[in-house]
Formats: structure tokens, C-alpha cells, sequence
């Protein structure tokens, strides 16, 4: 069936593309309106769209649980601008739940990889005079994305396509994160870049992951 028949996904696509266009024309418009409570609106939007289906369609819960987690941590790191730790734990919950969607497909955990680049990265922030705890929770956290986008990869299904899809673009998003916290180390040109970069890719990523979470049929 297409997706697009199902209650309530054209409503939902067509107001998250009012709100990333609204937001993405006062991120690049000089002097204009701030865009922090039009991008929280739509983090809430796939939050409430996941949890509606999973409550009364039979849509993924975990992906339900995972994005309404994300609202949550956006509350801090993006509404409030505060309490970062908090935020940044609740995206860790985040990725646990994106590797209990993803483990029963592949039946791989990386745990190797994720100890190791782990280590790897607490022992650069130790080079670099920047081991806080912050930053370690932030390693934790980014370690466990970037296996899970690849523990995606090459999963059966179009909804677990259209789910590794968002995934890589969330990561996108937080690559352009981490390059906007150094902006003193990067030409001007890539740091603006970055701070537009960040909610180009995160908003359709949060999408697609929102419509990943959908029934494979309403049977």
C-alpha cells in the first residue's frame, strides 16, 4: 500500500516540509527571526507521528521510544540550551534503541568496534587537553551511532532502508555538530556550513526514521 494513503503521513510530510523550509529560510536570512521554536516543533511533530501509529496503528515502538526520547533530549540541548549531560545521555537511549531495532536483523553487535573506537577517541581527546566527562558522554554516544548506521547498512526490507537512510543523514547531522564546536580550527566558510549542515540533514533524517517505524501493511 502507499504510504502516502495511510491516515495522517501526507498531513505529516507536508507540515514537516513547512517547518523545515520556515526554519531553513531564517537560519540563512541575516537579522532574521530566530528558528529554535519552529525546529522543536517539528522534532516534536515525527516524535508524535511515531507514537500515534505505535499506540494505534501497529507502528515500530522502539522507533516510537527512540524519537520521543529525542524531543526529549532536544528539549535540553535545543529548547532550553541547558543541562547538556542530560540531553546527551537521552540520545545515548536513543541508540539503544536503534540497536535493539537493528540486532535481530543483523545478529551482530559490533561491540568490538564500538570499545575500540571508543578507546581510540578517549585517548585523542586526552592528546587534545579536551577529556571532560561531557565529552566522554558525548564518545559513548557518537561510537554507538556510527555502528549502528553501519549495523544498517545492508538490512532486508525497504522500511529498514528507509530506516538506514535516516539514520546516515542523522550521523551527517552530527558530524556537522562536532565541526561547529571547533569554530576557531575551520575556515569560516566550512563552520556557517556546519551550522546550516546540522539541521539540513537532521530534520529529513528525522523523517525518514519516523516513517521507517510505519506497519509493513494495515492488515
Amino acid at each position: 500500500m502507499n504510504d502516502l494513503r495511510r491516515p495522517g503521513v501526507l498531513p505529516f510530510l507536508l507540515a514537516e516540509a513547512v517547518l523545515y523550509g520556515t526554519f531553513l529560510w531564517r537560519d540563512l536570512s541575516p537579522g532574521g527571526p530566530g528558528s529554535t521554536p519552529v525546529k522543536y516543533a517539528a522534532i516534536l511533530s515525527c516524535a508524535l507521528f511515531s507514537l500515534l501509529w505505535a499506540l494505534f496503528g501497529g507502528g515500530d515502538r522502539l522507533t516510537a521510544l527512540a524519537l520521543v526520547l529525542t524531543g526529549a533530549a532536544d528539549t535540553f540541548l535545543l529548547e532550553l540550551d541547558a543541562h547538556y549531560a542530560a540531553g546527551v545521555l537521552l540520545f545515548c537511549g536513543v541508540q539503544l534503541c536503534y540497536f535493539l531495532r537493528l540486532y535481530p536483523k543483523k545478529r551482530r553487535s559490533l561491540w568490538g568496534a564500538r570499545l575500540g573506537l571508543f578507546l581510540l577517541s578517549l585517548a585523542a581527546l586526552r592528546f587534545l587537553g579536551l577529556l571532560t566527562a561531557l565529552n566522554v558522554l558525548a564518545l559513548f554516544y557518537f561510537s554507538n551511532f556510527l555502528c549502528n548506521a553501519l549495523l544498517s547498512l545492508g538490512c532486508p526490507g525497504r522500511r529498514a532502508r528507509i530506516f538506514s537512510a535516516g539514520l546516515c543523514l542523522f550521523l551527517c547531522c552530527d558530524l556537522c555538530v562536532a565541526a561547529y564546536q571547533f569554530p576557531g580550527s575551520l575556515p569560516d566558510a566550512v563552520f556557517q556550513a556546519a551550522r546550516v549542515g546540522m539541521w539540513l540533514f537532521y530534520l529529513p533524517g528525522q523523517v525518514l526514521i519516523a516513517l521507517s517505524g510505519l506497519p509493513e501493511s494495515l492488515t
